[in-house]
């Protein structure tokens, strides 16, 4: 196995919208090194990163793949990442352990939404960018349109060191910057291509556009700005050695033109990214965490070992599968290494290097570099693993909150625990996505960051587990309260030959402050009423308030004083007095103008402009009431108060209205009372469900 130094090795992420062609630009990548001996296509589930039953079935990347080739002496580490918002997961991963993103924008669609969350991320991360414009292959593709589109995102410095020469079908012909050529690619997808020296208008403008390229570089070093202040230009040398800290700086950030499915483009991108990309020595130091918690910097030049688990994943023929990225040291098969997170040693068994689903196994990897190991017993997704010297801890990702709902409902009995353990594997496999069981309303509600996102976890759940679940719409917790006052005497007498019960209680109830919960006095006088009896007849209001009395909710911000009643020397008992407060109570209730709240969400939603009205349309179909709105670049920012009924599979919709390029997030707000008509629909769904059980 040929092993490689740091320096000569590009860690990168391949990121952007959804439908931009970054699988296809690995593809290429790919064939265009020789790793594979012709490109496989998305319909026909023949390429190498989408090799999962779910991408096939569906025609999309769901989960991150890694990749590797040989380019001009380094090694290139490809993660190819999903566009979809639901899989965000995977592409914070990649971006956790890049040395650089690789940001696709499609030629045809221009920047989305989930072109500027993963360059959010990227910038979070502190990692460089580079643009690929992609599919220029395609009709009216517009290059001035896109890279003004692009700069009005992500700023001035977006430069293009590649132009499309004839877009459009049949497009092969690029001009190049840094050479000032104009390179001309076969048209059989192998990726060769000839070079001429650019001429006439070409010519002009690709002068015009060296000399603004050599003023980024000079701009990125002082040496260079003094020696571009004398001359007025830089050598081809000089110009060359300062391209990599321009990059590093982000003085500019090179934009590529290409055709990914025609491999039109790629082996330029390639021979950049070889001599001025990122390697792990640009990021030589990082920060973690020692065992005490105090903040330590780890250096790519420490001897011990220390790797980050960035992606764990099950996989029928290895089982469970550990992708690390290596920050210091070397791991070997054999070693011993402490899980510095779960506090528990793992030995390293099998490693790989891998080619989606092709894998290579290999003896040891080395700073710098990513595989993938089989079978570790007790290490998930963002543990560290290192030597036994000095442990520390890296940081974690920092996940979007879930903004989608369904509860898992079991179609078979007696598959519980398989369910439980199921979906605790699956989290730990993908933190985005969470599952609780309500009690309160008997349900498993799972929470993802998308429809598609909970479609695919329930295929998981079903096709490893062999278990029997459907997604269905989640109940929502609604509230009972009151708008008055109310009062009783219930009266509770039984009678059955031997002993009876006996209990009288007098009790009256009024509206409490929103979200003060419910209080429960006693303001007895006299000797009506032992007062041992007090306790019982809170547990009766208590088993009340939580059973509900309209529709089955529970009860909130009621005041409850039981201010007298009556007893019996002999028939008084505990069990007489719950059931007397439970039943006053509920009288009460009634005739204190009972009424239902409904919890209202936070909704933030980011959209274009050009969808504002079709959006804020059906926010007005779902009772939203809009709160504000703001701007951000071209797109707009809602924010709107919508009860939350009115969300179920609500990003489904919006991606639908706005062509998959709108996004939001949801967070409770508070409780409201619900409208007279949706309550009694509730309410008689409520006596219907009733009815049924006892018949």
């Amino acid at each position: 196995m040929k092993e490689y130094q740091a320096a000569d090795i590009r860690n990168f992420a391949i990121v952007g919208h959804a439908s931009s062609g970054k699988t296809m630009l690995s593809e290429a990548m790919l064939e265009t090194a020789g790793v594979i001996n012709r490109m496989g296509n998305i319909a026909a589930g023949s390429t190498v990163s989408d090799y999962h039953e779910s991408e096939q079935k569906r025609q999309i990347s769901v989960s991150a793949s890694l990749m590797h080739l040989e380019w001009l002496g380094k090694k290139f580490n490809i993660l190819d990442c999903p566009g979809y918002a639901d899989f965000i997961s995977e592409g914070l991963g990649a971006l956790r352990v890049g040395d650089f993103a690789l940001v696709v924008v499609n030629a045809s669609h221009g920047v989305g939404v989930g072109t500027n969350a993963v360059w959010k991320y990227a910038t979070q991360f502190g990692i460089p960018k580079f643009i690929v414009i992609n599919a220029f292959d395609k009709e009216e593709t517009d290059f001035e349109r896109t890279l003004a589109q692009v700069r009005e995102h992500y700023g001035a410095r977006a430069f293009p060191l590649s132009l499309p020469i004839n877009p459009g079908p049949g497009f092969n012909q690029l001009l190049d910057v840094i050479r000032s050529e104009v390179i001309t690619y076969a048209t059989d997808k192998s990726g060769k291509f000839t070079e001429a020296p650019a001429t006439g208008l070409w010519a002009d403008r690709v002068k015009q556009l060296h000399e603004q390229f050599v003023e980024y570089i000079a701009e990125a070093d002082d040496s260079l700005m003094e020696k571009w202040m004398e001359k007025g230009t830089l050598s081809e040398e000089e110009m060359r050695s300062g391209i990599h800290a321009a990059v590093q700086k982000q003085s500019f950030i090179p934009v590529f033109c290409v055709s990914a499915e025609n491999n039109v483009g790629i082996a330029r991108l390639m021979d950049v990214i070889a001599k001025y990309g990122s390697s792990p020595v640009d990021r030589a130091k990082v920060p973690a965490h020692d065992a005490d918690g105090n903040e330590v910097e780890l250096s790519l030049t420490d001897p011990d070992p220390v790797c980050y688990i960035f992606k764990t994943m099950s996989e029928a023929q290895f089982g469970e599968l550990s992708f690390f990225r290596i920050y210091s040291g070397s791991v070997k098969v054999g070693s011993e290494l402490y899980n510095t997170d779960r506090r528990s040693t793992e030995k390293i068994g099998q490693i790989y290097i891998l080619n989606g689903k092709t894998r290579t196994s290999v003896p040891a990897l080395h700073a710098g570099d990513i595989g993938a190991v089989v079978k570790l017993k007790d290490t998930h997704t963002g543990n560290t693993l290192c030597g036994g010297k000095k442990p520390v801890s890296l940081p974690k990702v920092g996940y979007p909150k879930p903004n989608i709902h369904a509860s898992l409902k079991n179609t078979v009995k007696g598959e519980e625990e398989k369910v439980a353990s199921g979906l605790a594997a699956l989290h730990h496999e993908d933190p985005t996505f969470l599952h609780q069981v309500d009690g309160e309303l008997h349900q498993t509600v799972l929470s993802a960051q998308g429809e598609l996102h909970l479609e695919v976890i329930a295929d998981r759940l079903r096709r490893r587990y062999n278990v029997h679940v459907e997604l269905t719409e989640p109940r929502v917790r609604y509230r009972e309260t009151i708008k008055g006052k109310g009062d009783s005497k219930y009266r509770h007498k039984k009678q059955t030959g031997g002993a009876g019960q006996f209990a009288e209680v007098w009790m009256r109830i009024e509206p409490k402050p929103r979200d003060t919960g419910v209080e429960f006095t006693q303001s007895l006088s006299g000797q009506n009423v032992d007062r041992s009896f007090v306790p019982s007849v809170e547990k009766g209001v208590k088993r009340a308030c939580e059973e509900g009395i309209l529709a089955g909710y529970r009860v909130v911000d009621v005041k409850i004083d039981f201010y007298d009643g009556k007893m019996h020397p002999v028939d008084s008992k505990d069990i007489a007095f719950q059931t007397a407060g439970y039943y006053a109570f509920k009288e009460s209730f009634e005739k204190a103008r009972a009424c239902m709240l409904e919890p209202i969400n936070m909704v933030e939603i980011r959209i274009p402009e050009d969808c504002m009205g079709k959006v804020m349309g059906d926010l007005s179909s779902r009772r939203g009431k809009i709160q504000g709105m703001d701007m951000d670049g071209s797109f707009q920012l809602i924010k709107a108060h919508v009860p939350a009924k009115e969300l179920y599979r609500y990003s489904s919709t919006l991606r639908s209205l706005t062509g998959g390029r709108g996004v939001h997030a949801e967070d409770f707000s508070h409780y409201e009372e619900m409208p007279r008509e949706q309550e009694a629909k509730l309410v008689e769904e409520y006596k219907k469900q009733r009815q049924a059980q006892q018949e």
